[in-house]
């Protein structure tokens, strides 16, 4: 008989126990209900794939390879699904010189190598830009004056700025011929640059008009 309260209070407990349980496990299951659905990886890495927008607008510093003094700027723009490629080098000998985005941005070598060969895309033989068959990467020619001094100006429909992005701008000695295998016979390279992401060209400010003078 002396056990008899000891037993009823640990049936009680026991009891309520199971009670406070299945109360906590009730609460759990409206507060997942509450909660919006998870993401999974897929969705977050095509929701950011959709807030990031590539870039549009490149640069390349050009600077000179042992025992040259070539230098330039070229700016590489994306528009009307194409890149539009302008600048101004410096430091040429007269005439004409291949002009080529190579493979790599890698310029530890000093007279250039480590660019790699031409950029080729498709695995294309070398050519002309507007031939059926070039190299992604092949721009033809461009050409100084007198003064060595040559103004680029080409549009490459081919290209998109993101194909090109790390990889190296690479100016040669000789003109490209724009047939020998495998980049046109244009002799060593005489200024390299990488091309990285650029800001933006901000529109020019309009200058306020000349106040007429008065007598």
């Amino acid at each position: 008989m002396t056990h008899r309260p000891m037993f009823a209070a640990l049936v009680a407990f026991t009891v309520l126990g199971g009670l406070s349980l299945a109360a906590a496990q009730e609460r759990e299951t409206q507060n997942q209900s509450a909660r919006p659905p998870a993401k999974d990886a897929a969705h977050e890495h095509a929701d950011l794939k959709h807030e990031l927008a590539l870039p549009k607008h490149g640069v390349a510093v050009l600077r000179p390879t042992e025992g040259n003094k070539v230098r330039g700027v070229i700016r590489l723009d994306e528009r009307d699904g194409g890149l539009h490629i302008q600048g101004r080098v410096n430091g040429l000998t007269p005439g004409k010189h291949g002009f080529h985005i190579h493979e790599f941005g890698d310029l530890r070598d000093p007279k250039g190598e480590s660019a790699g060969g031409h950029f080729e895309g498709e695995g294309h033989k070398h050519g002309a830009p507007g031939a059926d068959e070039h190299h992604a990467g092949d721009l033809g020619n461009i050409e100084a004056n007198e003064d060595g001094v040559a103004m680029v100006d080409i549009r490459a429909p081919w290209l998109k700025l993101h194909f090109v992005l790390g990889r190296s701008m690479v100016v040669h000695a000789d003109a490209d011929d724009l047939t020998s295998q495998p980049s046109g016979a244009a002799g060593p390279r005489v200024s390299v640059g990488v091309i990285g992401i650029a800001q933006a060209p901000q529109p020019k400010a309009k200058k306020a008009p000349a106040e007429k003078k008065t007598n």
